[in-house]
Protein backbone atom coordinates (compact mmCIF):
# COMPACT_ATOMS: atom_id res chain seq x y z
CA UNK A 1 0.00 0.00 0.00
CA UNK A 2 1.26 3.52 -1.09
CA UNK A 3 -0.06 5.68 1.45
CA UNK A 4 -1.06 4.20 4.67
CA UNK A 5 -4.07 6.07 6.22
CA UNK A 6 -5.52 6.24 9.49
CA UNK A 7 -8.82 4.97 9.02
CA UNK A 8 -9.94 1.56 8.57
CA UNK A 9 -11.73 1.56 5.06
CA UNK A 10 -14.44 -0.76 6.19
CA UNK A 11 -16.09 0.35 8.87
CA UNK A 12 -14.83 4.71 8.96
CA UNK A 13 -13.32 4.53 11.92
CA UNK A 14 -9.82 5.70 12.93
CA UNK A 15 -7.85 2.64 14.05
CA UNK A 16 -5.05 4.76 15.57
CA UNK A 17 -4.85 7.24 18.30
CA UNK A 18 -2.38 10.35 18.43
CA UNK A 19 -0.83 10.75 21.34
CA UNK A 20 1.33 13.83 20.23
CA UNK A 21 -0.81 15.80 22.15
CA UNK A 22 -0.74 14.10 25.59
CA UNK A 23 3.18 13.88 25.09
CA UNK A 24 3.18 17.37 24.90
CA UNK A 25 1.00 17.92 28.21
CA UNK A 26 3.06 15.73 29.91
CA UNK A 27 6.45 17.28 29.38
CA UNK A 28 4.84 20.61 29.98
CA UNK A 29 3.81 19.50 33.44
CA UNK A 30 6.98 17.52 33.94
CA UNK A 31 8.79 21.01 33.68
CA UNK A 32 6.36 22.81 35.65
CA UNK A 33 6.74 20.03 38.62
CA UNK A 34 11.14 20.03 38.14
CA UNK A 35 10.39 24.07 38.63
CA UNK A 36 8.29 23.97 41.82
CA UNK A 37 9.39 21.16 43.67
CA UNK A 38 13.17 23.00 44.63
CA UNK A 39 10.90 26.47 45.94
CA UNK A 40 8.32 23.51 47.87
CA UNK A 41 11.35 21.77 49.42
CA UNK A 42 13.38 24.34 51.15
CA UNK A 43 13.76 25.15 54.23
CA UNK A 44 11.08 25.78 56.51
CA UNK A 45 10.43 29.36 55.96
CA UNK A 46 11.40 31.96 58.71
CA UNK A 47 11.62 35.20 57.01
CA UNK A 48 15.19 37.05 58.30
CA UNK A 49 16.57 40.02 56.05
CA UNK A 50 19.48 38.41 55.31
CA UNK A 51 23.23 40.57 54.99
CA UNK A 52 24.28 40.62 51.51
CA UNK A 53 27.92 39.59 49.89
CA UNK A 54 29.33 40.43 46.92
CA UNK A 55 30.84 36.46 47.17
CA UNK A 56 28.02 34.81 48.38
CA UNK A 57 28.43 31.03 47.73
CA UNK A 58 25.58 28.50 47.62
CA UNK A 59 25.79 26.54 51.26
CA UNK A 60 24.96 22.79 51.29
CA UNK A 61 22.51 21.62 53.04
CA UNK A 62 23.28 20.95 56.58
CA UNK A 63 21.95 19.10 59.70
CA UNK A 64 22.26 21.83 62.08
CA UNK A 65 20.91 24.67 60.58
CA UNK A 66 20.34 27.37 63.29
CA UNK A 67 17.79 30.98 62.58
CA UNK A 68 18.16 33.99 64.58
CA UNK A 69 15.12 35.73 63.50
CA UNK A 70 14.92 39.84 65.04
CA UNK A 71 11.70 40.63 66.90
CA UNK A 72 9.62 43.95 66.65
CA UNK A 73 10.30 45.11 70.30
CA UNK A 74 14.12 43.76 70.49
CA UNK A 75 15.96 40.96 70.41
CA UNK A 76 15.89 37.68 68.65
CA UNK A 77 14.31 34.86 68.35
CA UNK A 78 16.55 31.10 67.87
CA UNK A 79 15.14 28.54 65.56
CA UNK A 80 16.95 24.93 65.19
CA UNK A 81 15.53 23.50 61.93
CA UNK A 82 12.61 25.93 61.56
CA UNK A 83 11.33 25.60 65.18
CA UNK A 84 11.54 27.64 68.52
CA UNK A 85 14.53 26.76 70.67
CA UNK A 86 17.24 28.52 72.91
CA UNK A 87 20.48 28.31 73.94
CA UNK A 88 19.91 25.09 76.31
CA UNK A 89 18.51 23.83 73.19
CA UNK A 90 21.08 23.95 70.93
CA UNK A 91 23.43 22.75 73.63
CA UNK A 92 21.48 19.80 74.50
CA UNK A 93 20.78 18.88 70.30
CA UNK A 94 24.35 19.04 68.73
CA UNK A 95 26.16 16.53 70.52
CA UNK A 96 23.65 14.15 69.40
CA UNK A 97 24.12 15.17 66.38
CA UNK A 98 27.82 15.61 66.17
CA UNK A 99 27.99 11.60 67.22
CA UNK A 100 26.13 10.63 64.01
CA UNK A 101 28.24 12.99 61.75
CA UNK A 102 31.50 13.96 62.80
CA UNK A 103 32.07 16.67 59.97
CA UNK A 104 28.99 18.43 60.85
CA UNK A 105 28.53 21.87 59.45
CA UNK A 106 26.55 24.30 61.22
CA UNK A 107 25.09 27.26 59.36
CA UNK A 108 23.69 30.58 60.67
CA UNK A 109 21.29 32.80 59.86
CA UNK A 110 20.94 35.87 61.69
CA UNK A 111 19.18 39.44 60.65
CA UNK A 112 20.92 41.69 60.02
CA UNK A 113 19.54 44.17 62.43
CA UNK A 114 20.58 41.62 65.40
CA UNK A 115 24.12 43.06 66.84
CA UNK A 116 27.00 41.61 66.05
CA UNK A 117 28.02 40.10 69.35
CA UNK A 118 24.57 38.21 70.04
CA UNK A 119 25.52 36.53 66.50
CA UNK A 120 29.21 35.83 67.76
CA UNK A 121 27.78 34.49 71.08
CA UNK A 122 25.78 31.70 68.86
CA UNK A 123 28.81 31.29 67.23
CA UNK A 124 31.12 30.87 70.05
CA UNK A 125 28.38 28.39 71.75
CA UNK A 126 28.67 26.28 68.34
CA UNK A 127 32.23 26.12 68.29
CA UNK A 128 32.98 25.49 72.20
CA UNK A 129 30.20 22.12 71.15
CA UNK A 130 32.46 20.80 68.81
CA UNK A 131 30.99 22.25 65.57
CA UNK A 132 34.48 22.66 64.09
CA UNK A 133 32.91 23.19 60.29
CA UNK A 134 30.11 26.82 60.57
CA UNK A 135 29.01 29.33 57.92
CA UNK A 136 27.49 32.34 58.44
CA UNK A 137 24.01 32.70 56.12
CA UNK A 138 24.24 35.41 53.31
CA UNK A 139 22.28 36.46 49.76
CA UNK A 140 23.94 37.00 47.08
CA UNK A 141 24.10 40.75 46.50
CA UNK A 142 24.99 43.11 43.52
Amino acid sequence: MAGASDRDDTSGMFSSINVTPLVDITLVLLVIFMVAAPLIASSPSIKVALPTAASADETRPSTLALTMARQPGGGYRLFHDGRPTDEAGVRAVVPGLLKRQPALQAVIAADRGIPYGDVMHLVDVVKALGVTHFALDTQPGP
